[in-house]
């Protein structure tokens, strides 16, 4: 896709519309249904290139996938999953199918070969594969990165406290722990996302939820799953900062999951006074689902604190550029994993400077300084193939003097498939640049 020119519409931004499947209940439900026995049938598949990746992978170790449209039918292959020789899986850029895959096979037959795309392999992938040496599995890493060769085994559980909150590693543990002799337990300094837990749970699988952490019994047998994907809250909050930053703006995104380790960004975004409501809640295979009505609200600066980037991990580009739009100063600190992200985007925030805002760089952080009157600088923003960096500089783009060109807008079909065609039709401007 050729470069875009995204710029403010003409009037507000109105109307409802739904976002992607969740990418992260996807992955999960794709990995978690190649170990179930049965046909499992998963609605609303996204069809972007991570999750894309992830149903590649199951293929290859041996589980039956047949994608029709947005629905996915799944024959799990049971604990035996796994191939009895040499397999290769190709992650592309998704480091959730590589971490997760890793402890997927680590206790399943055969050598399986881990790689990804060169940002992929730019990605620390020693965190996972420590806690799979002490259960017992082989796990060479390139210099700490992709590729990874994972030769299974019979693994052992472990008792294993993470370095940092990671929803990949805690997941990647488990994943080992259902082929493994006795009981894994995963302790986690703070609280990270549950959706592997959820589903385990939905899937028949007995799990001792802990104070700090989640222990599982190895050995169990999984249900298969049936199950509507909800709407990514990540994806959702792109849209949520547009409607709150354009004067008149009411949007409502359908069918959300609202899993409380999934909506930060919107507890954050409430207290910088963002109007934001939940309607029509319900349960989707363990999941809280509901409707986000979305109204424009001044923002006001706040401070995000290390215990709450956890669960607005993914949202924090989008959250810098609402800050650029709020009355004061908002700090962001305790998020140095930015720096290890698809791009370091705590240097691509930076792009936010000679656009007009003023950006103080942190170790672990961003300062940004606010205005709620600020009309950006035109510009052309490098997103270093980086989803999260193109949608929060094109929602940005709807408070610039001459809108944004956005160099690669294509890299937004890793978790958002026609992002920039919903932005249009909302009232942006997007076009060729």
């Amino acid at each position: 896709m050729r470069p875009l020119r995204v710029g403010p519409p003409a009037g507000r931004l109105d109307g409802s519309c739904r976002v992607p499947g969740d990418k992260s209940i996807c992955h999960r439900s794709l990995l978690l249904g190649a170990l179930a026995e049965g046909e499992s049938v998963i609605e609303g598949f996204p069809g972007g290139a991570d999750v894309c990746a992830t149903l590649d992978a199951v293929r290859r170790l041996g589980a039956q996938a047949t994608r029709t449209g947005d629905t996915v039918r799944l024959v799990g292959a049971g604990l035996g999953l796994g191939p009895t020789g040499e397999v290769a899986l190709d992650c592309g850029n998704s480091g959730t199918t590589m971490r997760l895959g890793a402890g997927l096979v680590a206790g399943g037959p055969g050598l399986v070969v881990l790689d990804g795309d060169a940002s992929l392999r730019r990605r620390p992938m020693e965190r996972i594969a420590a806690p799979l040496r002490q259960m017992g599995a082989i796990v060479e890493t390139t210099e700490g990165r992709a590729p990874l060769r994972v030769r299974g085994g019979a693994l052992a559980g472990i008792d294993y406290t993470l370095p940092v909150a990671s929803a990949q590693v805690k997941s990647a543990v488990l994943l080992a722990g259902l082929r493994a002799r006795g009981t894994t337990r995963v302790r986690e300094p703070l609280r990270s996302r549950d959706h592997t837990e959820r589903m385990l749970a939905h899937q028949g699988v007995r799990l001792a939820r802990h104070d700090d952490g989640v222990s599982v019994e190895g050995g169990q047998t999984l249900r298969p799953l049936a199950l509507t994907l909800p709407g990514d809250p990540s994806s959702a909050a792109f849209l949520a900062v547009a409607a709150l930053l354009l004067p008149g703006s009411a949007m409502r995104v359908e069918a959300v999951d609202v899993n409380p380790t999934r909506i930060g960004a919107f507890r954050i975004l409430g207290r910088m006074g963002a109007s934001i409501a939940v309607e029509g809640g319900r349960d989707v295979a363990g999941e809280p689902i509901g409707d986000l009505v979305v109204r424009h609200a001044p923002l006001r600066g706040t401070a995000v604190t290390p215990e709450e980037v956890p669960d607005a991990i993914d949202e924090l580009p989008i959250l810098a550029v609402a800050a650029a739009f709020a009355t004061g100063e908002t700090r962001f600190t305790g998020a140095a994993e930015l720096r290890v992200k698809e791009s370091d985007r705590l240097a691509a925030l930076e792009q936010l400077r000679p656009l007009g805002v003023a950006v103080t760089a942190l170790p672990d952080g961003l300062v940004v300084h606010g205005d709620p009157a600020r009309r950006l600088r035109s510009g052309r923003i490098v997103t270093g193939g980086d989803h999260r960096i193109a949608m929060a500089f094109a929602v940005a783009a709807l408070r610039a003097e001459g809108g944004l060109v956005i160099d690669d807008p294509a890299c937004a079909d890793v978790s958002f498939p026609g992002f920039f065609d919903l932005l249009h039709a909302l009232g942006a401007v997007v076009e060729p640049a």
